[in-house]
């Protein structure tokens, strides 16, 4: 039920100044910090940002301004400011808006528009929101950093599809800072309580509009109230902003991130929910910043299948940023995919935190995931768990054959790939390709080679067989 949002403790903790990079090798806090980034993103879809004292003050007096600001507005929106929700202006909204029938009211900041208001006034708004502005974008842009180390992918990857910084003559922004509130008392625009339902006391809202998804590669969110909930890999739903401190703010994917990187990061399925709010005179408010693509590039991911990732065919074709913004996305598609990997932490004898991959577990909401897909992941896995581990400390490139091409190749002591193959130990008879295009077969060679404690028994759990195959894996199975 929403009222019984899941705390967890759990949830990912980094410092802001921890995730921004510096010339040469990387640090010890900067790999951990990126690691309990991903991998609370990658279990729970959010985590938890901490800023500076004065950073943190900065945020709090935007959240002390917007209430104010929201407070002195009128009770009844015109009709001028009745958000439509039309996906063709995602990247020109500007100024109040208001969506009576959730209950929210948006004041959006986006550098290059000046908002007016419907009799031509000038538009007051809320106080210091360039300055949040620049200090959120420039957080998110460090976070998308840190996610790209930990896929492997070069610096700065997604730079082609962001705005400039700064902004060039006449440019506007397609990142936007929303101020939103939520449930102001005096806020008097629809029959919002036909809308709500009490549940343990509280008032929860969105029952008719539960699954919320961002289409922005990377959100920031402070609020001044908790009541933010997100969908973590099993299915519950998670309340992430339960015991945030002053400095702190939460951070979560978006569908552009999750189109970008082929799926590897999953985009955050999230609600809002408020306390009952008798004796609060300003509801709930809060800050989200959203980093988002420029309306005139693609999202491709040509990253991905450089730093060697498998990309399936759904994700092969560039995306323009603009259909993909106006375009529906159908949430049950997005979140019965099983390609998202999930951590488990471990402490060493020194006391450090390294990551320790698990297989996720299958979800009740979710199909049974394919045999053959099971084995392709677990490939996967065994591939950024081992053998690029071993290719890193030989300082090795890995660039894989052709299949087609590599059949030969394995028979013979001069091809291309061999003083590879023989520095990384890759096990003979195995094509050198991507562990995600092996045939099945192969792929069982390769998992026997490097990962401990795998037999062919595991595939005939898996009933794999291949074409042609299927009853002499009878036989072995009886």
């Amino acid at each position: 039920m929403a009222g019984n949002g899941l705390p967890l403790p759990s949830l990912g903790r980094v410092k802001l100044s921890d995730l921004i990079p510096s010339e040469g090798l990387p640090s010890d806090s900067y790999k951990l910090s990126v690691s309990t980034l991903s991998q609370s993103l990658a279990q729970y879809s959010a985590a938890i940002i901490q800023f500076s004292g004065i950073d943190g003050a900065l945020l709090r007096s935007g959240l002390d301004s917007a209430r104010l600001y929201f407070h002195q507005r009128s009770s009844y929106p015109s009709s001028d400011v009745i958000h439509t929700n039309d996906s063709r202006e995602w990247c020109k909204t500007s100024g109040y808006y208001a969506d009576p029938q959730l209950w929210q009211e948006t004041y959006d900041y986006r550098p290059g528009l000046t908002p007016i208001e419907p009799n031509n006034s000038m538009e007051f708004p809320p106080g210091g929101l360039p300055d949040i502005f620049a200090l959120l974008g420039k957080a998110a842009r460090d976070i998308l950093d840190a996610i790209s180390f930990y896929l492997n992918l070069r610096s700065s990857p997604f730079t082609e599809i962001l705005d400039n910084v700064p902004l060039r003559s006449r440019e506007i922004s397609s990142s936007v800072l929303s101020v939103c509130c939520y449930a102001r008392p005096s806020f008097q625009g629809a029959q919002h309580h036909n809308l709500t339902a009490e549940e343990d006391g509280q008032v929860v809202m969105y029952p008719d509009h539960e699954n919320q998804v961002d289409k922005s590669l990377i959100t920031l969110v402070k609020s001044d109230k908790a009541g933010l909930h997100v969908r973590d890999f099993h299915g519950r739903w998670v309340l992430v902003d339960g015991d945030l401190g002053p400095q702190e703010a939460i951070v979560y994917p978006g569908l552009a991130l999750y189109q970008a990187t082929a799926g590897y990061i999953n985009p955050a399925l999230h609600r809002t929910e408020i306390n009952d709010m008798q004796g609060n005179m300003y509801g709930r408010s809060s800050l989200a910043f959203k980093l988002m693509p420029k309306s005139m590039t693609s999202l491709s991911c040509s990253e991905m299948r450089a730093a060697g990732h498998g990309v399936e065919a759904q994700f092969q074709l560039p995306v323009p940023v603009d259909d993909f913004m106006q375009r529906p996305h159908p949430t049950d598609q997005l979140f019965n995919r099983h390609s998202f990997q999930s951590f488990n932490f471990s402490t060493s004898q020194d006391g450090s935190m390294k990551p320790m991959m698990r297989r996720r577990k299958n979800n009740s909401r979710s199909k049974p995931l394919p045999p053959s897909k099971r084995l392709r992941l677990e490939a996967q896995r065994v591939l950024k768990e081992r053998v690029q581990d071993i290719a890193d400390k030989k300082g090795i490139k890995l660039r894989f054959c052709n299949l087609k091409e590599c059949e030969n190749h394995i028979h013979g002591l001069d091809s291309p790939c061999a003083s590879i193959r023989m520095e990384i130990g890759w096990p003979a008879g195995v094509p050198f390709v991507h562990p995600h295009d092996l045939p099945n077969k192969a792929k069982i060679g390769f998992l026997e080679a490097y990962e401990p404690g795998w037999t062919a028994t595991h595939a005939v759990e898996l009933n794999l067989t291949e074409p042609g195959q299927g009853s002499q894996q009878s036989a072995n199975c009886t």
